[in-house]
């Protein structure tokens, strides 16, 4: 079963997370046909908007921590450096500057690297069941590799987050300006596909400077700055981990994630 869905309807392509028996959480393959299908929406002229949407209950449980990677005795903070600079950081940042409006649609959870998909979106619809959260500090890591916390959250509600572990609702994400709108979950897909419909019939080109206005505006405030260096922050987290019993102590979170998928 492909992990990745993609169609295109009426000049929106939809891409789907597809891998509901997980809550889909993150492979790195996952990622790598995610950043292919963002890179397929990106070339197609017949695309106008984006849609980022999740099969079954969550939109994402966050990062796979069972999923293919060396065994923990063998993990070196080289290593992770490396894989997240590329997955994790680089493809983010193309994703959030794809010149064509982008739209997340979020239901259930969306935990710690499920942030980095539904951030670099430009609108996030969510569902009324939405929660987004990062308790990797709990773990030993300082939050997520994409920190749009400061700019998604703002910085006292950043750090509540980030030191609590606890969840955002949709309808608080929505006070503070992090969501757009808030939906009946049965509404979700029809929503964010009527926005998208709406924006759709916007002109290409106006589209585009819109969008790059904005996000050049954050980046002159500092925000590609501030991203690429708490990445390397975030990466110290890792070798406080790495330092203190290795990644077996990481499957706290994974357990964690066990019980979300069943509910």
């Amino acid at each position: 079963m492909s992990h990745i869905l993609y169609e295109v309807e009426d000049r929106v392509a939809v891409i789907t997370l597809n891998r509901p028996e997980a809550a889909n959480a993150q492979t790195m393959e996952l990622l790598d046909d995610l950043d292919a299908a963002w890179t397929r929406a990106a070339a197609d002229d017949g695309v106008r908007v984006i849609v980022l949407r999740g099969n079954g209950r969550h939109f994402s449980a966050g990062h796979d921590l069972k999923g293919g990677g060396p065994a923990p005795e063998k993990i070196t903070l080289e290593h992770i450096y490396q894989v997240e600079a590329r997955r994790y950081l680089e493809y983010t940042l193309r994703w959030r500057n794809v010149p064509k409006p982008s739209i997340a649609a979020v239901q259930g959870k969306c935990i710690a690297g499920g942030l980095m998909l539904c951030w670099p979106c430009d609108l996030i619809v969510a569902a009324e069941n939405a929660q987004f959260s990062d308790p990797v500090v709990n773990m030993g890591i300082g939050g997520v590799e994409y920190h749009g916390h400061t700019w998604e959250l703002g910085p006292r509600k950043a750090k509540e987050i980030l030191f609590t572990g606890r969840a955002v609702t949709a309808e608080e994400a929505e006070r503070i300006g992090m969501v757009n709108r808030v939906v009946p979950l049965d509404e979700l897909d029809s929503a964010a596909m009527e926005l998208a419909g709406q924006i759709a019939q916007m002109d290409s080109f106006a589209l585009r400077q819109a969008k790059r206005a904005v996000n050049q505006t954050l980046d002159v405030q500092g925000f590609y700055a501030a991203i690429q260096a708490v990445f390397d922050i975030h990466e110290t987290g890792h070798g406080n981990a790495l330092s203190v019993g290795g990644y077996p102590v990481l499957m706290r979170l994974e357990e964690m994630k066990g019980r979300i998928k069943a509910q």
